[in-house]
């Protein structure tokens, strides 16, 4: 009788250890954070990504009562700091900042130590900045169409130029030669500033930035846009025609980054955060710091945001290892 009870109450204490177990781990679920936040940029400072992650990491430190503190960890394309993050405790106290670059086109060039997906939780999407395909106001060909027009004739007399093999305004720039049935002269560059005084110089003829880092002399006319990667032209730029409404739709663009985490977030920390990110976006002071830096954002669920870098993987992947090729020929290193 005495064994049966013993048996008895083991059985129930078996029964109930889960639940002893799982309490304080729900309990620090829900009243997550309660320490501060580290968020790693795995990019230079000054950029985008590094605008981006301090301007939300100060609404979420608001919203949620604790610092989340920005990390600059840059090296080897985002990789560096993204394998920190995929290596780290899935409690919601790591995050990183996630791209284009580091999950299509670094990959292209250098075998990634971690899966996009398997090693992380993709919870919400930040912003990005369009592409602008530029010449100098002084080029007799004046439009787009016209520049398509002329390079077919001449092939390889035109010479663009972006910022090292590999960036994504090279693979808009390659995808608008495939397009268009072109061929230009690549020349890459180590600097944004290098490449708008040469397009104004005359050294080259077309340039591919993110928007701000041209926004100056288009405004002030001495460069002419032939072409942006939004949906439709934007207010601040009237003059510059979309790409899609140039009749090359695939051109639609950004330099996005977004926020992820380690695999295996508890959901509740990642539906918590992506609302207050998507809020964070939104509020008004930040959409006017974003439509002065050109920024563009989006309202995306974790499941959108993991769903919007599955699809742009596929977009970007093949022009992507085409570049990569091209870098090898001319015996240049990864980005």
């Amino acid at each position: 009788m005495l064994r049966n009870r013993l048996l008895q109450l083991l059985a129930l204490l078996s029964a109930l250890g889960p639940l002893c177990v799982s309490a304080p781990a729900q309990s620090q679920t829900q009243n997550w954070p309660t320490r501060p936040v580290k968020i790693v940029v795995p990019f230079s400072a000054a950029g985008t990504a590094d605008l981006l992650t301090r301007i939300v990491a100060d609404k979420l430190g608001t919203a949620f009562g604790q610092a989340f503190v920005v990390e600059d960890r840059p090296g080897a394309g985002g990789i560096i700091g993204q394998e920190s993050v995929a290596h780290s405790a899935a409690d919601g106290y790591t995050f990183v900042i996630t791209s284009l670059g580091s999950f299509v086109i670094t990959p292209a060039f250098t075998p990634l130590p971690f899966d996009p997906f398997k090693d992380f939780t993709h919870v919400a999407f930040l912003g990005g900045q369009p592409t602008v395909t530029f010449v100098s106001r002084d080029l007799p060909q004046k439009t787009l169409p016209e520049f398509v027009a002329y390079a077919k004739a001449h092939p390889g007399e035109f010479t663009y130029a972006t910022i090292s093999y590999g960036s994504q305004t090279q693979l808009v720039s390659e995808m608008l030669q495939r397009e268009a049935g072109i061929k230009m002269t690549y020349v890459p560059y180590r600097g944004a500033n290098l490449i708008v005084n040469d397009v104004l110089g005359g050294h080259l003829t077309m340039g591919s930035l993110a928007l701000s880092a041209a926004s100056g002399q288009l405004k002030a006319g001495t460069l002419r846009g032939l072409g942006i990667g939004t949906e439709e032209r934007v207010p601040a730029y009237p003059d510059i025609p979309t790409f899609k409404e140039l009749g090359y739709p695939s051109l639609v663009s950004s330099t996005w980054f977004g926020l992820s985490g380690p695999a295996n977030l508890p959901p509740q920390i990642v539906e918590r955060l992506n609302a207050e990110v998507v809020k964070a976006m939104h509020a008004p002071d930040v959409e006017a710091r974003l439509e002065h830096e050109a920024i563009e954002t989006k309202s995306l669920s974790a499941a959108g945001y993991t769903a919007f870098i599955k699809d742009e993987m596929v977009r970007w992947t093949p022009i992507a290892k085409a570049v990569a090729e091209q870098a090898k020929a001319a015996g240049m290193a990864p980005p």
